[in-house]
């Protein structure tokens, strides 16, 4: 029984025929290989005249052998960009270095046509380490061009994409927020929304807006999560609150609804939660000092701060408030407070105190040093102020901030002694 034969390769063929066939395929016949091999190949003398040219580069280009050799120098290949980029750079490198790798190029051919190319160059020198001449290899680059210009063109596209998405979200962002705060006769009210990023529509949420002679109704809160989704919610507790508000005097009662309203529109797989802080504002009839009575209800929101007058400032203690849309029955926290002429509530959200530091999160007992410092402000003073902290925090601010303030303004026999602190910029804070 016939074995394997031991001299004959595992990858030649069986038919003998085909066999001497690739056999002799694998001689190497150097000037085959140089003359047609996948790429270009030429040399040149040091001032750049073509010595020899392969067959693989004349065919690309369109050129007869006896066109270039000895006539043509490599830099005439090349379009005018090129050739002044060869001058002012290619050259005087490959002189320091003795070679180059890997340079984007353009030849021009005879049909005036332009071929993009990858050109390696290497200085060969002789046994006595004299240059003698250039040995240039290059590297057909149009199927790289060409994925390289469809790249481009797809991140232009996706980068108009961007923009039309970003407009779309500062648009839906804006129908989301009052387009301006109703004006409060007597009082000072001010409100900002920070975006973290525009590519997203934020859960943020604020509105100011009347109820009855004297009295105002205000809220401020943040939905779970982000864009077509959370918009629909933000939509609903705006609407929901403003509706409620009208029909119940009691700020407690309005959350309670809210809440109700939100567990009932529960889906499953999509949670449907907020926290917020909604308030009555009522001014004191017969007041002489100018003074309003603040009920303030709690769904499970960051505490809102007082600034007083007398350049104190805290937080307004709501504790045991659930968020709101959880739980059936969510406990909802109140307190209710006599706003003073020359005091400044403000309401914020959580993008502010969980903004990254270097020691972790800003938080809460940095915000409180900061309104501390700040302290007495008008509403419009306080907000800007706070926007200027959110700015300095730059990119460690990664959630939406809203912003909101109401201030009641000191009668002038008050308030002129106050002016100097009052108009103070805060002093700086290390962040």
């Amino acid at each position: 029984m016939d074995g394997p034969d031991p001299e004959r390769s595992e990858l030649e063929p069986d038919d003998p025929e085909h066999r001497a066939e690739f056999t002799a395929l694998l001689e190497d016949d150097v000037e085959d290989l140089y003359e047609n091999a996948p790429c270009g190949y030429l040399s040149t003398l040091l001032d750049g005249r073509i010595a020899k040219v392969n067959t693989t580069l004349l065919h690309w280009l369109g050129y007869r052998r006896e066109d270039l050799v000895g006539r043509r120098h490599f830099s005439d290949l090349l379009t005018v960009g090129g050739r002044l980029y060869h001058e002012t750079h290619f050259a005087p490198l490959l002189r320091m270095q003795g070679k180059i790798s890997g340079i984007a190029l353009e030849l021009r051919a005879v049909d005036g046509s332009r071929l993009p190319v990858l050109v390696t160059s290497t200085v060969k020198t002789g046994a006595d380490g004299q240059p003698l001449l250039i040995r240039t290899t290059v590297f057909d680059a149009r199927e790289r061009r060409a994925y390289e210009t469809e790249l481009l063109r797809a991140r232009r596209e996706a980068d108009r994409e961007r923009e039309r998405l970003q407009r779309l979200n500062a648009t839906l962002q804006r129908t989301l927020l009052p387009s301006a705060l109703e004006p409060v006769p007597g009082a000072d009210v001010a409100a900002h929304y920070h975006a973290a990023s525009p590519d997203e529509v934020g859960g943020d949420f604020y509105d100011l807006f009347p109820i009855s002679a004297g009295t105002w109704g205000f809220f401020l809160g943040d939905v779970c999560g982000k864009g077509a989704v959370a918009a629909t919610i933000t939509s609903l507790v705006r609407y929901t609150l403003r509706a409620a508000a009208v029909y119940d005097p009691d700020p407690a009662a309005v959350l309670k609804h809210l809440n109700t309203t939100m567990v009932r529109d529960h889906r499953r797989g999509h949670p449907r939660f907020c926290t917020v802080l909604y308030g009555r504002f009522t001014f004191d009839e017969g007041s002489a000092d100018g003074r309003a009575t603040v009920t303030l209800a709690s769904g499970g929101h960051p505490l809102a701060m007082l600034l007083r007058a007398d350049g104190t400032a805290d937080y307004l203690h709501t504790p045991g408030g659930q968020l709101v849309g959880v739980f059936p029955d969510a406990a909802v926290a109140t307190v209710t407070f006599t706003l003073d002429s020359g005091d400044t509530l403000l309401l914020y959200t959580d993008g502010l105190t969980e903004a990254r530091v270097a020691e972790g999160f800003y938080g809460e007992s940095a915000f409180l040093a900061f309104a501390r410092d700040l302290a007495p402000a008008s509403a419009t003073r306080t907000v800007d102020s706070v926007t200027g902290l959110l700015d300095a925090l730059g990119s460690g601010v990664t959630d939406d901030t809203a912003l909101l303030a109401l201030h009641l303004p000191e009668p002038d026999r008050f308030r002129d002694h106050r002016a100097d602190r009052a108009t103070r910029p805060p002093p700086p804070r290390t962040l």
